[in-house]
């Protein structure tokens, strides 16, 4: 959960010229790395309906998948969802009318596993909470899995929401204390230790996996570290950290077009980054136009650089097109279905795929290219069969 401290807002969530302090949601309790990233799958899973619907159901099986452990391990689930509901969140904020709001509220006011759906719910008021922007970020999940420390992922929930305003404020350490979960230790109370084990070892983490850098700034009183804060600012190396899985272009029809005809996920989206997806379309629609290619993929190579027009171009010599035109509808049906779900079952898709690939090659295809990977289209097409029967892909 985030749990940031007072803050002046700015920029799009300034109110007319009435400044706001809008306050965290402070989680009590030491919550375990397990339990941290299955509270943020499950208000990712609830977000869209949280204020609309009293409880939300997800598969438990790709529930564990998202979380990382054995999808057979009921008893490892059933602690984990039993420690959201004894763990205790509390704000203190200033409601639209300026007024003081304290609350305090129950992680999850419920959760049961019955037949294989795992079902839960939050409290009104704390959904109210959640699902407010200004009072809680959403947390890239691929950037959750990165993550294997439990102090490196709370500081990093913590930091994230402030990445616009560059800080987050000063924090007082018996508040910071609490925030990190070391709260009840008597050996944290030394600022030595605590930076030793706790600041040093999360700030190396954040920085190192995810997609915000952080360094911190400590302020005294007399000799003593009194208050922390964090200034952050964007990691530069993102698209090295390859964080961002390029399901965004990934999900067009053009990149499916392409990936029938050959392409590489790499080449594919260079020439739509670079020429645009009308561009890109057109030339597929050449290059499928023509009566006979022998190398569809180097054809329109040429078409997109030397930008081939229905005038111009010779007709190569070849294989035909139905079987390359089959296998692009296939693809981009997948892409379709891929859509239909929501970020949490597209997550525990690919998991699922993934566990059923024996075969180095074929998990590191598919970890670079995704559901689009040639090298097992065929698994691909049957996964989705039976995945989706009623829609199939075949």
């Amino acid at each position: 959960m985030n749990t940031p401290s007072n803050t002046r807002l700015t920029g799009a969530l300034k109110r007319e010229s009435v400044k706001k302090n809008v306050a965290a949601i402070h989680v009590s309790g030491k919550l375990s790395l397990l339990q941290r990233k299955l509270s943020n799958v499950l208000l990712l899973n609830a977000y869209d309906t949280l204020t609309s619907q009293s409880s939300h159901r997800i598969d438990a099986q790709a529930l564990c998948l998202m979380i990382g452990y054995n999808s057979n391990d009921v008893e490892t689930l059933k602690t984990a969802l039993r420690g959201l509901a004894e763990t205790v969140a509390e704000w203190d904020m200033l409601d639209e009318a300026g007024r003081q709001e304290w609350g305090v509220s129950a992680l999850l006011s419920y959760a049961k596993l019955k037949g294989g759906v795992c079902e839960y719910a939050y409290s009104p008021a704390l959904a109210e909470k959640l699902h407010d922007p200004k009072v809680f970020a959403l947390i890239n999940l691929n950037i959750q899995r990165q993550f294997t420390g439990g102090h490196a992922l709370a500081l990093y929930e913590n930091c994230f929401r402030f990445v616009k305003t560059g800080s987050t404020g000063w924090w007082d350490l018996d508040i910071f204390r609490r925030l990190m979960g070391v709260d009840g230790s008597d050996y944290y109370q030394s600022y030595k230790h605590l930076n030793a084990k706790v600041i040093k070892p999360a700030v190396a983490e954040i920085n190192k996996v995810s997609d915000i850098i952080v360094e911190p700034e400590t302020r005294k009183m007399g000799r003593a570290v009194s208050h922390i804060r964090f200034l952050i600012r964007r990691n530069p190396q993102l698209a090295i950290l390859n964080i961002d899985d390029g399901e965004g272009v990934r999900a067009s029809q053009t990149y499916a077009r392409l990936m029938g005809l050959g392409v590489s996920d790499r080449l594919a989206r260079q020439w739509i980054a670079e020429h645009g997806e009308d561009y890109v379309t057109e030339k597929i629609d050449y290059v499928a136009g023509q009566a006979q290619v022998r190398s569809p993929a180097k054809y329109l190579s040429r078409a997109i650089n030397e930008d081939f027009v229905a005038t111009e171009a010779p007709q190569t010599g070849g294989a035909s097109t139905p079987e390359i035109k089959q296998r692009s509808a296939k693809l981009r049906r997948v892409q379709e279905l891929v859509q239909s779900r929501s970020p949490t079952q597209r997550d525990a898709d690919k998991r699922l795929f993934m566990s059923q690939l024996t075969e180095d090659a074929a998990r590191l295809d598919f970890e670079n290219h995704g559901w689009m990977s040639a090298l097992n289209a065929e698994a691909i097409f049957a996964f989705w069969d039976e995945l989706v029967p009623e829609d199939s892909t075949g």
